[in-house]
Parts: structure tokens; sequence; C-alpha cells
């Protein structure tokens, strides 16, 4: 996806936004995962709930078991749970990637199968995998598969950056009427709802943007 005059211009009819924009070095147009989803739901289940450097380590141990260090689907199945927790796994993260390399041998997972789906659609195609939620997929819908107006409104930054951006409608709001107004809020986005995230994750008010 690029950040495109069209989008900026778009999005910059809400003024909130356009301070935003202007306030924000645009974010990175390059994916770590070169269209794999397969590898970017392994790296995505290993990454949860710790630091970037651990799941990064993790993740180049994990791979480093493997013939060219590219865990297919195939051979992280022969690896024991002995193995996979040697690596620095925990023993539910490693149920997790076993359950995305069972999945990937029964169902297509390319780019070839995914594109003509809806986003909402790839999210009930990837859910039913263990380990995969819905902000998990997406994540890769936006940052794998290129979607352009995906709203992950249960990003807790996405909310907290809204919120701040816009407290005279947020103030106070919790649960069930605070997305509601955030729904709201990012309806005039549409149709670049991502670029207006990939914003929101970078801009921080009062600071250094964050990469």
């Amino acid at each position: 996806m690029s950040f495109t005059a069209p989008a900026l211009l778009h999005l910059a009819q809400d003024p909130t936004m356009a301070r935003i924009i202007a306030e924000t070095p645009a974010p990175k147009l390059f994916s770590d995962y070169a269209d794999d989803v397969y590898i970017a739901l392994l790296e995505s289940i290993v990454s949860q709930q710790i630091s970037v450097k651990a799941a990064d380590a993790i993740f180049g141990r994990l791979c480093s078991l493997f013939p060219n260090n590219y865990p297919s689907a195939d051979a992280l199945l022969n690896l024991s749970f002995d193995d996979l927790r040697s690596v620095g796994l925990s023993g539910q993260k490693a149920k997790y990637i076993q359950s995305v390399a069972d999945f990937s041998l029964l169902h297509p997972m390319d780019r070839a199968h995914l594109d003509p789906m809806t986003d909402e659609e790839i999210v009930q195609y990837l859910t039913p995998i263990k380990g995969v939620g819905r902000w998990t997929v997406e994540m890769l819908l936006m940052f794998v598969l290129d979607r352009p107006d995906v709203f992950p409104i249960d990003d807790l930054v996405i909310r907290q950056r809204i919120m701040r951006a816009y407290p005279d409608r947020t103030e106070g709001l919790t649960g069930k009427a605070l997305y509601r107004v955030l729904h709201e809020i990012a309806e005039p986005w549409r149709p670049y709802r991502t670029t207006a995230c990939r914003y929101l994750w970078r801009w921080k008010p009062n600071g250094p943007t964050i990469s």
C-alpha cells in the first residue's frame, strides 16, 4: 500500500486528521513478510505479549531449525513439542504455531486464494486457527495483504490516539458508547482507514513520533 495523494487529500478533509498527517512522518511502506501469509501468522503468534527483541530472537531460533531457515508446515509438524519449547516458545504458543501449520496443509493461504475475498471473509476464514483472533487478521490485512480500509478498533493504541485527538467527542465514554463514537469518527476516513490508522500509530502528541 502506498500513501497516495488521493488518500492523504481525502483524509485531510478532517481537520484533526490533517494536523496529524502534517505532524507525523509517513509510515514505512515495506512489509517484512513479502506476501507470505503463513510466515506472517507464525511470527505474529511468536510475538504475542512479549517484546519485539525477544520475539525476533525466538523466531530466529525457530527458523534456524529448518533448511533454508524456512519453517515449512510439514517440517514444523515433524518437530517434537520439546523441540519447539527449546527455542523459547511457551507451551501454548507451540500449540498455536502447530495449529497454523495444520491449517495451511488443509486450506490455501496464498494471495491467489485470499485476494478475491473481502476483509471480513478473510477474518472469518483465518480466525478458526487457534491463537489467531480478529486483531491478528486485521494486522495481516493491513501489513501483508495491503487492504486500504481496515479499522482495527480493538487495538488499544488506536483507541487511545483517537481519544487523544478527539477529546471533545470521546471524553467520559467507555464500552459500547465509546466504540460507537470511534466508528463515527473513523467513518469519514473511508476508503482509506488503513492509512489513517498507520498515521495514528506513528503520531505521538507532545513528543517524538514513534516508528
